[in-house]
């Protein structure tokens, strides 16, 4: 190992260095008071006992008010915090009833309009939403944003005989989105066609 790959400093040994600093300054200010004696030395100290208990109540101060400061910024915060998590949960829970509130036959006639105007492509997402919608308000498969195309079929492989047009609607999406497919009115024609057929069965 080279010298580089050694750790120079640590939590660990600053923490060290502090504790034998405050010892070595309580025992500098202690032995200021010490009077010596024909029978002792110059250099009299206090038993480390004594040291020790000092450096230990030292401590235990410091715990104190570590922990009473942090009580203070507690209760000075605390409704800010609660105020400004309320606020994220009310957010999260309004987005999620927009989400609902557009239901499937909405992003049908949506995917209408879209196709009415030569917008095939957004006409194709509007009928992927409308299918997972549709899926959703049945309660056979619940919306979950983190899922993706592949994860819906693997999910619907286990519970549908007729795969084939969840299929279409799905690698059609997924060929719009990622590999940027050009879009005609025949794809259209085929994601209606099986929409149709999973909202008949």
């Amino acid at each position: 190992m080279s010298a580089q790959e050694f750790e120079t400093s640590s939590l660990g040994w600053q923490f060290y260095l502090l504790q034998k600093r405050v010892g070595e300054s309580i025992e500098y200010f202690l032995s200021r008071f010490d009077v010596p004696t024909s029978n002792r030395s110059q250099n009299l100290r206090f038993s480390q006992w004594f040291l020790n208990l000092v450096s230990f109540l030292f401590w235990v101060a410091v715990s104190f008010f570590v922990l009473w400061l942090m009580w203070r910024l507690w209760k000075k915060f605390n409704p800010h915090l609660y105020a400004w998590l309320n606020e994220a949960q009310s957010n999260e829970v309004r987005s999620q009833k927009n989400e609902q509130e557009i239901n499937s036959t909405a992003l049908l006639s949506q995917s209408q309009e879209f196709y009415r105007q030569n917008r095939y492509r957004d006409a194709c997402k509007c009928l992927y939403l409308a299918l997972l919608q549709f899926l959703h308000e049945k309660d056979t498969l619940r919306h979950k944003k983190s899922r993706t195309d592949r994860e819906y079929l693997q999910i619907l492989r286990l519970s549908n005989s007729s795969m084939q047009p969840y299929e279409t609607l799905i690698t059609t999406h997924e060929q719009i989105c990622f590999d940027e497919m050009e879009v005609e009115p025949t794809n259209y024609e085929q994601c209606r066609q099986a929409y149709k057929e999973i909202t008949q069965e």
